[in-house]
């Protein structure tokens, strides 16, 4: 029966609906949740649920309904004997798999085990027009299942366990935080010039100011301004926008998490983190020890220290340190056939970004276990405090796990004249042709001038960690709906 034959015929069956009942009554009381409902002992009466039909069997004077929802499901038994003659024609004529139905009744169990709620009342709450996929089989089509996370959600357990644990792991971060003594604030999504992070920014245009302006890169700047005004601790969960390349691990809007502690420095904040996310990890999966795709990771064992040079040079042999302009690192690079596989041109790149270019291609997969990468070089990091013994590197670190940055992390530099001087830097880097990186920032620096404590602040992808801690293949698999091209 094609699609359109079938829209037919649920029409006709919601013009029998609308004859008999409102389609669409403006609320039902519920007594129990679903979930609920399927833990309560046999024999409790005057139960009421609600969900969508997601199964029926009829049976002649029987017919078991499941009804599902978002975190669980309960069968229904609708008996002609008792809803009525009636009711029970109704219920035959009425309703489809799709439908949202309520059931008021008393809670028994199946001879084959199965909690049942045997319903003295049924009511209609909505017609799905539409028929759902077909249930065995569920929703296999990748691209569908982003464009219509609706279905995926209806039909795809995984998915719907997937969405819940997202929302668990930002509630006991939440809490872990404020538990902590740190202060959720609010700071603007547009802006007058990009700020915050080294990424091409997206632009738009205000029409009551008319003026050009900014989605945000990062939160940063303003969540600093809120420490200059005397917040000691505070954080963010933040949407940001970063007009950039798409791949399976980064979108260009997206969760970040971001938080300052006044007085700490980074290697305070390598703890905290540390902690925060045993402690989280622990509490929703009952171990610290997950498996990610098959491979075990402990998050309750040591985690690794690794500097940059390190790193790199360990990795493909280049000793960064050696190379202190992009046109002689570049060359060394295209000497040692690396290919940097970048949408950007390395050639228009500072020296910081096709460092951290390199490292993206020749170190960051293989890193598996938690591990913290430190002494970023300086132009590769213009908002982080310089190393008090060597200004070439920066008091900042990166967690890396599975292969990919869940936390970015600095000491920030907190004096005013430093900082204008590595803006003029980046603002110059930004002129030779490279769009990602920052441009001048006089309010912040004005903001800077009027004192800042020690501080030390870190930014956490939401939707990236989502993806390491379940091992999706995707980073679009943790959004809920991701941004797709139309179609046609």
């Amino acid at each position: 029966m094609s699609e359109n034959t079938l829209l037919e015929a649920r029409k006709a069956k919601f013009h029998y609906v609308r004859e008999h009942v409102n389609p669409y009554p403006e609320r039902y009381a519920q007594t129990h949740e679903l979930c609920e409902a399927a833990k309560l002992p046999d024999g409790v009466q005057d139960v009421c649920v609600a969900g969508r039909v997601t199964a029926i069997r009829r049976m002649g004077k029987l017919s078991f309904v499941t009804l599902s929802d978002m975190e669980g499901k309960l069968q229904i038994a609708v008996m002609r004997d008792e809803v009525g003659e009636d009711t029970y024609d109704f219920f035959k004529r009425g309703f489809d798999v799709g439908d949202f139905m309520g059931a008021e009744g008393e809670m028994f169990t199946t001879k084959v085990g199965e909690k049942t709620l045997r319903a003295k009342c049924i009511t209609f709450l909505g017609k799905a027009f539409r028929p759902l996929p077909e249930k065995f089989h569920s929703i296999q089509d990748t691209e569908l299942c982003w464009r219509r996370r609706y279905l995926d959600l209806c039909m795809n357990g995984e998915t719907r366990r997937r969405f819940l644990f997202k929302s668990q792991l930002v509630r006991e971060i939440r809490r872990y935080l404020e538990d902590n003594g740190y202060i959720e604030i609010e700071t603007p999504v547009l802006i007058d010039h990009p700020s915050g992070a080294t990424a091409r920014p997206f632009v738009a245009h205000h029409n009551a100011l008319d003026m050009d302006v900014y989605l945000r890169i990062a939160p940063e700047t303003y969540l600093k301004r809120a420490i200059v005004g005397g917040f000691t601790k505070v954080f963010e969960f933040a949407r940001c926008f970063r007009n950039e390349g798409m791949d399976t691990t980064h979108l260009q809007d997206f969760t970040m998490l971001e938080g300052y502690c006044a007085y700490y420095n980074y290697r305070d904040n390598m703890r905290f983190l540390q902690d925060m996310l045993q402690t989280v990890i622990t509490k929703i999966r009952g171990s610290a020890v997950i498996s990610i795709n098959g491979t075990e990771i402990d998050f309750g064992a040591e985690w690794a220290v690794v500097t940059f040079r390190e790193l790199i040079l360990k990795d493909c042999g280049i000793d960064i340190d050696e190379f202190k302009t992009a046109e002689a690192l570049l060359q060394e690079i295209e000497s040692r056939h690396i290919e940097l596989n970048s949408t950007d041109d390395p050639k228009k790149l500072g020296r910081g970004n096709l460092i951290d270019l390199l490292y993206k291609k020749v170190s960051r997969p293989k890193m598996i276990a938690p591990t913290f990468l430190i002494a970023h070089p300086t132009d590769l990091s213009p908002l982080a405090r310089a190393n008090d013994d060597d200004p070439e590197i920066t008091d900042r670190f990166q967690l890396v796990i599975n292969g990919a940055e869940i936390i970015n992390a600095y000491s920030e530099l907190v004096d005013p004249n430093e900082q204008r001087r590595r803006l003029q830097i980046q603002a110059q880097s930004h002129a030779d042709g490279d769009e990602e990186a920052m441009v001048m920032d006089d309010d912040y620096l004005t903001a800077m001038e009027y004192g800042m404590p020690p501080i030390s602040g870190w930014g956490m992808g939401i939707d990236r960690v989502l993806q390491v801690l379940l091992g999706t293949r995707n980073i679009r698999d943790t959004v809920m709906f991701p941004l797709m091209r139309p179609e046609p």
